[in-house]
């Protein structure tokens, strides 16, 4: 009797360390905004959004730079120019200064629109692929580093699955969004828009 009870147990334990053995334990990061820009379909989108916004951008430069040298102008004539002079140019900086915010607002927000939908469609694709992989490699646990919220405050190297996943995913879609038009030899990348300030409250 107790030799079937010591059976027993011993089959109780060794189903145990089987089961035991079969839950996934490892864990993984990936940084997911940096895999989605890596990717292929990334890549053409970005430069698509750039070649789209650059000319806008060049605007809100030239703009800028038109503020600067009214500001210039006006220094230089503070002891020479009549007061209706300088408060014509000062009036001038300011139409412009508010252009400039409220346009580079304007393009700000666009931007961040393309780029929400940048990540939505290409992140969705990307989401089952982690799916995928995470349960083919054991992995019980995938956590994203990319935004700066993130709990994870060290990793070891061999734990970061974002190579791979662009990997998988650039040979599971090759190329699944419309080629980006190419800027012309030599263009330089679109600039940044200037800082821009809220609009004053009532202003559309």
């Amino acid at each position: 009797m107790r030799s079937v009870r010591n059976l027993l147990s011993l089959a109780t334990l060794v189903a145990a360390a089987a089961a035991q053995a079969q839950t996934p334990t490892k864990v993984a990061i990936i940084n997911i905004q940096g895999a989605i820009v890596a990717t292929r379909d990334g890549a053409k989108a970005r430069d698509s959004i750039r070649v789209k916004y650059e000319p806008r951008a060049k605007e809100l430069e030239a703009l800028n730079n038109e503020i600067q040298k009214l500001r210039n102008q006006l220094a230089t004539l503070a002891n020479t120019a009549s007061q209706e002079v300088r408060d014509k140019i000062s009036r001038e900086i300011d139409d412009k200064q508010k252009k400039l915010q409220w346009d580079s607002e304007d393009l700000q927000n666009e931007l961040q629109q393309e780029e929400g939908k940048l990540v939505n469609e290409i992140g969705q694709r990307m989401m089952q692929i982690i799916d995928e992989y995470a349960k083919s490699q054991g992995f019980a646990l995938v956590l994203d580093v990319s935004s700066q919220q993130s709990p994870v405050v060290w990793a070891a190297n061999g734990i970061d699955i974002t190579q791979q996943i662009v990997e998988l995913y650039d040979k599971r879609y090759p190329g699944t969004e419309a080629p980006a038009a190419k800027p012309a030899a030599g263009a330089p990348a679109a600039a940044q828009p200037p800082a821009a300030a809220k609009k004053p409250a009532g202003v559309k």
